[in-house]
């Protein structure tokens, strides 16, 4: 019975998925799903991303949270359109609260919807949301072993960030084994290596998502 009623969420889900994402195609935006665990850097990586881009890009930000608006509140100095949603306890967002939020934006001027989505590994990376891509934010932090103890985040997304390698003296944290791990799940996927408060590697970052924005438009 479960498992029935879980296909049935999921169905539901992708349907809308299937008509968020036709929408964003028809508007040339380009929708793009941050997932990471808490603390990652998500936030962090949208602050240099909008002061880096966004006299370049129009930019647009969905903070997905289980409660409170406080990584909105540190996006809005840089004056772009903003849409929270409060999942009052669930794990994830889904389709259906992504399409009820589209309204707020002007799609016809915008490039770029982020969407931080709830900090988890798991559940937002069961839930297509209509976006062009997932993308997977890891930190040195957090131990080399998330590619292999969630594999289904990294199977799907387009790209990785590795955050916080300035921190890596003061962990445990082994290259080989996080290289040697995503390889086997996902052997093509790009891979950068960054610091979002120190800066490192971040240029590379940049190249790499205006060529994303670009082929949409």
């Amino acid at each position: 019975m479960e498992i029935k009623i879980m296909k049935n969420i999921l169905d539901r889900n992708q349907n809308k998925a299937n008509e968020v994402r036709n929408l964003l195609a028809s508007k040339k935006v380009l929708m793009v799903n941050i997932i990471s665990s808490p603390g990652a850097g998500k936030t962090t990586l949208l602050e240099r991303t909008c002061e880096e881009l966004g006299t370049t890009f129009r930019i647009g930000v969905i903070e997905g949270d289980i409660t409170t608006d406080r990584d909105a509140q540190r996006l809005k100095k840089y004056n772009i359109p903003i849409v929270v949603i409060n999942t009052e306890g669930g794990c994830h967002l889904d389709s259906h609260s992504i399409s009820k939020v589209l309204s707020s934006f002007d799609l016809d001027n915008l490039d770029v919807l982020f969407v931080e989505n709830v900090g988890n590994l798991i559940c937002p990376s069961q839930f297509d949301l209509g976006e062009a891509f997932k993308l997977a934010l890891v930190s040195t932090t957090e131990g080399d072993d998330k590619p292999a103890k969630y594999p289904m985040l990294f199977r799907e997304a387009k790209a990785v960030l590795l955050n916080k390698i300035d921190l890596v003296p003061y962990t445990n944290f082994n290259y080989e084994c996080f290289r040697s791990d995503l390889k086997k799940i996902n052997g093509q996927i790009p891979v950068f290596e960054i610091s979002c408060t120190r800066g490192d590697g971040l240029e590379e970052w940049y190249k790499w998502i205006e060529g994303q924005i670009n082929i949409r438009r």
